[in-house]
């Protein structure tokens, strides 16, 4: 059993959101080819979050302050906007089109997970980045 706590898994900023992989492929601090589990900071830090799309994604709340995440068919129409607060579970399809916004000042902390068909065998709508 490997024991790991988020304070000592690498951060890495990509456009509109900090990522750290605890498990799965990549720089994962936990490798695994089964699945993919991490957390993701949105804030004013990484900037505005593009939509995107890929497999089948849990996600839990961690924290929030004046944040939501919106949702759609495409990306010009995500019409569904969902206020998220701690404990939030999302339950995200495959394929659903979704971005995680903020007010001035405020933030989305969150746990995402990826069973076996990661974010990793998805790829070209999100470039292979990793991460809600």
């Amino acid at each position: 059993m490997k024991v790991l706590k988020r304070e000592d898994v690498q951060t890495k900023h990509l456009p509109g959101r900090a990522v750290q992989m605890v498990v799965g492929k990549e720089e994962a601090a936990s490798p695994s080819t089964e699945m993919t589990m991490g957390f993701a900071r949105y804030s004013q830090e990484d900037g505005p979050m593009e939509p995107h799309h890929h497999a089948e994604e849990i996600v839990y709340v961690l924290s929030s302050k004046d944040g939501w995440v919106r949702c759609g068919e495409q990306p010009d129409h995500m019409n569904q906007i969902i206020l998220l607060g701690a404990g939030t579970v999302l339950h995200i399809p495959a394929l659903e089109w979704h971005a995680f916004e903020f007010k001035d000042g405020g933030h989305v902390d969150i746990l995402f997970f990826y069973g076996k068909k990661s974010l990793f065998s998805e790829g070209p709508s999100n470039g292979g980045t990793e991460g809600s």
